[in-house]
């Protein structure tokens, strides 16, 4: 099977990272053209354009300029460890076995607005680019037209090379819109979180980010390669719920978050 995530805004470049094997991104020629383009930009466009602040605005500035400069030196992390954030502290990634860690480098797909694609030992450098920002390219005039047919293509292509039986879509809706999933050669599995509040069920995004990664983590430790084993997530108090769900939508409740 293949899983689907997302990528994080917050990063860690500064933590020790647990494993020294990496592998190279698979689409170098995008992310150079994309960091060029970004590059041209002032602090001020990027500000509007990505409505970040002035000082965050002026970091991604020389972030871009660094990408695209071949002098430069260059700091790079795996992908996995790199981001931060919600999801990311539902996955655990440094908490680990390297088995696992093999598990989600052979399963596990990253996306991103300036990367594409990233399998989660891929290397990579720190930067700013959501999957929805308009930046105007040569496909159009947001990053959905760069990327959408390149993504797309080459997911069929992976899953053609590891006779993939479905994917499991735990992306972001932002990240997710980046792939035709409807073009794809397999089924697509929707897990949905739901928790308890004012008195009926609802996705909660904070919680919601936080079970995506649990899952993934549950993916890794056992070693899952049968879509009906994700119906035995039960991490944080989740469980799956058979009458709310269907045949690709997996519902998953809570009553108190743990």
């Amino acid at each position: 099977m293949l899983i689907l995530l997302s990528p994080a805004k917050s990063l860690d470049f500064d933590s020790p990272s647990i494993v020294k094997t990496s592998s190279e991104i698979q689409f170098p020629n995008e992310v150079n053209y994309l960091a060029d383009v970004a590059s041209q930009l002032s602090a001020s466009d990027l500000q509007t354009l990505m409505k970040i602040s002035p000082s965050l605005a002026n970091l991604n500035v020389e972030r871009f300029t660094n990408l695209v400069d071949s002098e430069a030196p260059k700091l790079t992390r795996q992908a996995v460890f790199a981001f931060d954030g919600d999801v990311y502290s539902g996955l655990q990634a440094r908490a680990l076995a390297k088995k696992e860690i093999n598990y989600l480098q052979k399963n596990l797909r990253i996306l991103s607005g300036l990367y594409g694609l990233l399998r989660p030992l891929d290397l990579i450098q720190a930067y700013r680019l959501e999957m929805g920002t308009a930046l105007k390219n040569v496909a159009g005039n947001n990053l959905y037209a760069y990327w959408s047919e390149k993504l797309t293509a080459h997911l069929n292509a992976e899953i053609k090379t590891l006779g993939a039986k479905f994917l499991v879509n735990l992306a972001s809706e932002e990240y997710a819109k980046a792939i035709k999933l409807k073009a794809l050669s397999v089924p697509v599995i929707h897990p949905i979180f739901q928790d308890y509040s004012s008195g009926r069920y609802k996705v909660i995004s904070f919680f919601a980010k936080k079970a995506r990664g649990s899952m993934v983590r549950f993916c890794a430790v056992n070693q899952i390669k049968n879509a009906a084993k994700l119906k035995d997530f039960a991490e944080h108090g989740y469980q799956f719920v058979e009458e709310e769900s269907t045949a690709l939508q997996y519902v998953f409740r809570r009553k108190e978050a743990l």
